[in-house]
């Protein structure tokens, strides 16, 4: 029986989205939230197709490749499988792309296991589980969008909680199950009793002023409703 991959466990806990930092402080700011705990920083690529913005693309991954966390790239980009070398070789650990991106789903969660990452699958709020059904056995982490992707300063949709249940049974005990948007205090506790495992906070990490605190603030919030 092959050893789960160790990035999995890395994987979990809460993911801050650099999106929402000060790049001038990039690697600093990264370094608080490790000093923290955080195991996993999250890279949001946005390409002006899939969604409006357009936000930032290997040379990020790289400049912050070897920090003592998992990179998790987070591809809102048309065609990902385009692009997925690139990514792998600046130094993702998991590649996310989304159902919605591409008509080669089952092609791209492949090849991002091939080239040495682990395979994610996101879903905006519009669209149903279908393509988790048919590629689960090809999915390491399922990320439910709980906003679409792309407009900042949205609230969270308060039916993503029964998605988030959803997914979970889909995916089983091995997958990491990752939400995000408007994730914060008021919604983090819900979508962890849900069955969310990993948990992308932006403004709720990077927005305030002690991002650290910040992050074991919402740490306890997790680890409260799973352990009630």
């Amino acid at each position: 029986m092959t050893a789960p991959d160790p990035r999995l466990a890395r994987l979990k806990g809460i993911a801050p989205s650099i999106l929402a930092s000060d790049f001038g402080r990039l690697r600093s700011q990264v370094e608080e939230c490790i000093d923290a705990g955080v195991t996993v920083i999250h890279i949001d690529v946005m390409d002006g197709h899939f969604v409006p913005p357009i936000t930032m693309g290997p040379i990020v991954v790289d400049a912050l490749k070897g920090v003592d966390a998992v990179l998790d790239v987070h591809l809102m980009i048309e065609r990902p499988e385009r692009q997925l070398a690139d990514f792998a070789k600046a130094g993702a650990d998991c590649l996310t792309v989304h159902a919605e991106a591409t008509p080669q789903l089952h092609f791209a969660l492949g090849q991002a296991r091939e080239l040495g990452a682990l395979a994610g699958l996101a879903v905006c709020p519009g669209t149903g589980l279908a393509p988790l059904e048919e590629t689960a056995e090809l999915v390491d982490l399922g990320l439910c969008m709980t906003v679409n992707p792309g407009w900042g300063g949205q609230k969270f949709i308060p039916t993503s909680f029964g998605k988030i249940e959803r997914m979970a049974r889909l995916l089983g005990p091995d997958a990491v199950l990752q939400v995000d948007g408007g994730v914060d205090l008021a919604t983090i506790g819900r979508c962890a009793a849900a069955g969310a495992t990993s948990f992308v906070a932006g403004s709720a990490v990077f927005g305030k002023p002690d991002p650290g605190e910040a992050v074991r603030e919402l740490q306890a919030a997790a680890a409260a409703a799973t352990a009630a």
